[in-house]
């Protein structure tokens, strides 16, 4: 068994995500471990990890109407430290915002999301070729990274979706909205969006539905009035309350934002403490997403990867040994024909002349059966090709699928993948057992029995 040694894509993210987090610090140590089992049974290459499968980043995206309030929210939050003039979010595309320290901004193409493992957008044109045929080669159209120099921005992603209107639903725009909700750990939502009807509506509510328990989603009222008071926020919250919740929406945080009529200076902030203090919390649902993805990895081995590998061996060996046994059906035919026309029966009785025909027999059909056993794996490999995009997995399945095409695995009825073994699923075991002393460590954090921290230990 060899050592793999740690991706470089893991080592950055020790150094520059877990620094500051004990937890993803010990979750990268524990992806390791998965690693090393993919590793073993052929699933990843030495420099590939599991880790990559999600972005590590914060990730916060804010999806709105037809109205200004998106934009104009994104421009001021992003310009309320130092002002950045002409900055204007994109319409039309998925805009990936980012820190970067240069006074000027920076757009960069799609294809710099599509192609970084490190972005929430990693590869997403394969899922868009399979949407609709011919689009993923045309990821620009969909996708932009922009960088700022914004405080605010440090540490996190922020992703800007393309204004939901009442156009017919774009297959593309609708797979990269409920990829990004899916994906991130805070969604802010404008509450101008359900102010029309349209199906890009109708699919925007049924994505929220299937991940509203997840209390991500903020709802954000946008009243640019002069006189706002508390009693006034608390009408306007319960009104949309109740609209919401006749579309089946009954959980999510409100907020109504403060006026951003005029100007941006720094003389006159916006306060915007509410939003400040929410997306603080961001980085402690990014630790448990991590961790999630963490024991999804995990699920998937058992639950899809390696039935996927066991029923492509399964079928693979039925047709090695079909194709065989026509074989040996056309040497029976003719062996009857034979016994008919000179009677050679009695030849297979006697001890030298029948033991010379079996031993021939045997010497025959062993390469003839490997011989169909490697014809037939050439279009299980391309069937497990296939297969991977389609459940969209990182690991390799034809990979350890050619593992199994050894002589003693080509001759004897074993389905079983190799390297599939107690051992190695009692790695998994232990593996997921880590996972989830990590989740119980950061609820640790949030805890207190009579005052005290569940993570001090007595005395």
């Amino acid at each position: 068994m060899n050592k793999k040694t740690a991706s470089k894509y893991l080592l950055n993210l020790e150094k520059h995500f877990a620094a500051d987090n004990p937890i993803l610090l010990k979750a990268s140590k524990v992806f390791q471990e998965l690693d090393q089992i993919e590793y073993d049974l052929g699933l990843i290459d030495m420099d590939e990890t599991t880790a990559s499968k999600n972005s590590w980043w914060p990730i916060i995206s804010f999806i709105g109407g037809n109205s200004t309030a998106k934009s104009r929210f994104i421009n001021h939050y992003l310009a309320a430290d130092s002002l950045f003039s002409g900055i204007q979010t994109a319409s039309h595309k998925f805009t990936v915002l980012l820190h970067n320290n240069q006074s000027n901004p920076t757009t960069l193409p799609g294809t710099a999301l599509d192609v970084d493992h490190r972005f929430p957008f990693y590869q997403i044109s394969d899922k868009v070729e399979q949407q609709q045929k011919g689009e993923g080669d045309r990821i620009n159209s969909y996708l932009e990274l922009k960088t700022l120099n914004s405080d605010r921005l440090k540490s996190k992603l922020f992703i800007d979706a393309p204004n939901i209107s009442a156009a017919p639903p774009n297959p593309v725009t609708s797979l990269l909205t409920k990829h990004i909700i899916e994906t991130s750990d805070l969604v802010f939502i404008f509450t101008d969006v359900f102010d029309s009807i349209s199906p890009l509506v109708d699919e925007l509510i049924e994505s929220i539905i299937l991940h509203q328990d997840s209390n991500k989603f903020v709802y954000l009222i946008d009243k640019p009035t002069t006189v706002m008071n508390s009693s006034t926020n608390n009408e306007i919250i319960s009104s949309w309350q109740r609209k919401l919740a006749g579309l089946g929406l009954n959980t999510g945080q409100f907020m109504v934002l403060p006026s951003q009529e005029g100007s941006v200076s720094p003389q006159t902030p916006v306060d915007f403490s509410a939003i400040d203090q929410c997306i603080a919390n961001v980085g402690h649902d990014r630790t448990y997403r991590v961790l999630n993805s963490l024991e999804k990895n995990i699920r998937e081995i058992n639950d899809v990867v390696m039935p996927e590998v066991k029923e492509a061996i399964v079928k693979w060996k039925e047709r090695s040994v079909f194709s065989s046994l026509v074989v040996l059906g056309f040497i029976a035919t003719v062996a009857i024909f034979a016994e008919i026309q000179a009677g050679v029966l009695e030849l297979l009785l006697d001890p030298i002349i029948g033991t010379a025909i079996v031993i021939t027999l045997v010497a025959t059909m062993t390469p003839t059966h490997i011989m169909f056993s490697k014809i037939h794996a050439k279009s299980t490999i391309n069937q497990l090709n296939d297969r991977q995009k389609e459940l969209h997995l990182m690991e390799n399945l034809a990979g350890i699928f050619e593992k199994n095409m050894t002589f003693s695995r080509m001759m004897l009825p074993i389905s079983e993948p190799i390297g599939w073994n107690k051992k190695t699923k009692l790695r998994l075991t232990q593996v997921s057992n880590k996972t989830k002393e990590l989740v119980q460590l950061l609820n640790d954090d949030f805890s207190t029995y009579d005052g005290e921290s569940l993570t001090n230990d007595s005395d």
